[in-house]
């Protein structure tokens, strides 16, 4: 048997070629940009679409005749603009009517009043009288009625004055709510409505699925994705992960984990997270289809913690 020696030169290749995997792995990982998981972390991936919370659709309160829509689809819109812009002539006429019962009411009280003060005069005359036996008890009756018929339709003048106010007030809310604004700031996803068309109130638009537009605040999106339900253990609100939008696939960004939905789909066997974003890329849109991963400790899920 021949026993060849090993010299120094030999013993340094051998501790080269077992460090060679370890040091191309780091390498690899690096070069791709992904982050090595550590021996106790594993990755939980899921999907799902962007997802507007805020979002209404926009109906007129009362019928009328569109006339203007000085905004489109894709606009950005403050709270309070102006939205659509309708027509009713009966709302106009009956402000119109209103205005001319207060103002005949205005002037039936004057003239109650004045009804009233002769009234309150001449009864003071005819109690004096009465109180030195120059007037008869029922003159005296007689003055007594007369004067509170007057009281009384001063104040049914009144209440004819409250009334043309309310009816006012009516006619007025009705003609503002001709003209539609933003309930909030947004913007305009869909344009329902047409100058020239002739729109239904809102409790029968509603019925007829037939709204002006869709209005959403894309200033508040998020991400609802589907994990398996299996990995509920392993997450809680708060949790960083990365998503990945199928419109930017060059542009991940950071999201975090908002709520976790209550119940699981027995379906699909799987759990929604809902996530909030961290400087998305500009332009995402809701519905687009995202993914979402998550790393997560083992021994976090060995230990079955599903505190929230």
């Amino acid at each position: 048997m021949v026993v060849q020696s090993q010299g120094p030169d030999t013993l340094l290749q051998e501790e080269q070629a077992k460090s060679t995997p370890t040091i191309a792995a780091g390498r690899a990982g690096a070069q791709s940009g992904q982050p090595v998981a550590a021996a106790n972390t594993r990755e939980i991936t899921g999907s799902g679409y962007v997802v507007a919370p805020r979002s209404t659709a926009v109906f007129s309160k009362y019928e009328g005749r569109v006339i203007g829509i000085p905004v489109e689809a894709g606009d950005r819109v403050e709270a309070g603009q102006v939205l659509v812009t309708l027509d009713d002539a009966n709302a106009r006429f009956a402000l119109e009517q209103a205005d001319a019962a207060k103002v005949s009411a205005d002037l039936a009280l004057s003239a109650r009043a004045i009804e009233l003060t002769q009234a309150d005069t001449s009864l003071r005359r005819i109690e004096l009288l009465a109180s030195r036996e120059a007037a008869s008890k029922k003159d005296l009756e007689a003055a007594r009625t007369t004067w509170k018929s007057a009281s009384n339709a001063v104040e049914q003048a009144r209440q004819d004055i409250n009334r043309a106010d309310i009816a006012i007030r009516i006619a007025r809310e009705q003609l503002d709510e001709l003209t539609v604004r933003a309930p909030f700031a947004g913007t305009v996803a869909k344009l329902g409505a047409h100058v020239g068309d002739t729109v239904l109130a809102r409790v029968d638009s509603v019925r007829e699925n037939q709204s002006l537009l869709t209005l959403i605040d894309t200033g508040s999106m998020v991400i609802d994705a589907d994990v398996a339900e299996t990995n509920i253990a392993a997450v809680h609100p708060g949790m960083r992960g990365e998503a990945v939008l199928d419109g930017f696939p060059e542009s991940p960004f950071a999201i975090d984990i908002s709520r976790i939905a209550p119940v699981a789909s027995a379906e699909k066997g799987t759990i929604t997270l809902r996530f909030s974003l961290v400087a998305p890329p500009a332009g995402i849109r809701p519905n687009m289809a995202a993914r979402i991963r998550i790393a997560a400790s083992n021994s976090q899920q060995s230990s079955g913690d599903t505190s929230q």
